[in-house]
């Protein structure tokens, strides 16, 4: 089982960084936009802080979201708030999961998350980490995929590997990551095998659709860089 509790401390490390880093901002900051299409730094924020309260839901045998619409139209309002109202939704709504996660409770149980999606619960947190870290590169405040913790960037790339295995319109890829013995295997059983080689970095860039995505990886066998569906 994932050691929830090692998780749990890394989500915690990971807001700080993140409040610390936003907390340097200023409100005409926060309207510029991020690296995700149509979203300000606000609306990253606010989407954070939802998500939070959204996990909440997750452990206590709630929806995750009332409805894809209300998500939407959650982070949509909340966008626009000035930095100080950010600052305290994230501290709150951090607090309110980490709450949450501190009762007593099952760990080896089934949850459902979006979408009829289901995980064990003791891999929620990790997921909580994913939301955290990636969107605080997302922001583009000056923290890359390449200040990521490298035991999360390996997991991540793990996760993401599996996410994309099966999938008939990848084909076979190898991924091998410079100065580490790890390799992954993602895509489906049809066309011709790939091998992409790069930093970690680099590799889960490519499979979260991030940073240079996947421009900086080497091809050593196949016919190219495959296009990957979207996240």
């Amino acid at each position: 089982m994932t050691d929830h509790v090692h998780d749990l401390r890394s989500v915690r490390e990971a807001t700080d960084r993140l409040l610390t880093a936003v907390g340097k901002l200023d409100n005409a900051a926060l309207a510029g936009e991020s690296h995700l299409p149509g979203w300000s730094r606000g609306h990253v924020l606010a989407h954070l802080a939802r998500n939070a309260d959204a996990l909440v839901n997750v452990f206590e045998g709630r929806p995750m979201y009332a409805s894809a619409a209300a998500r939407d139209a959650d982070i949509a309002r909340d966008a626009g708030r000035p930095l100080e109202e950010h600052l305290a939704d994230l501290r709150d709504s951090g607090a309110r999961f980490s709450a949450t996660t501190e009762q007593d409770q099952d760990w080896s149980r089934t949850v459902e998350l979006r979408n009829g999606v289901t995980d064990l619960a003791s891999n929620v947190p990790f997921r909580r980490w994913v939301e955290v870290a990636l969107h605080h590169v997302d922001l583009d405040i000056g923290y890359g995929l390449g200040d990521l913790p490298r035991e999360f960037t390996e997991r991540e790339t793990t996760f993401l590997a599996d996410r994309w295995s099966g999938r008939p319109e990848v084909p076979p890829v190898t991924l091998r990551a410079h100065g580490s013995e790890r390799v992954w295997h993602t895509g489906g059983s049809e066309g011709a095998p790939v091998v992409l080689a790069g930093s970690p970095e680099d590799l889960l860039g490519w499979l979260a659709g991030r940073g240079r995505k996947g421009a900086g990886l080497t091809v050593e066998a196949g016919d190219g860089l495959p296009v990957l569906p979207p996240l």
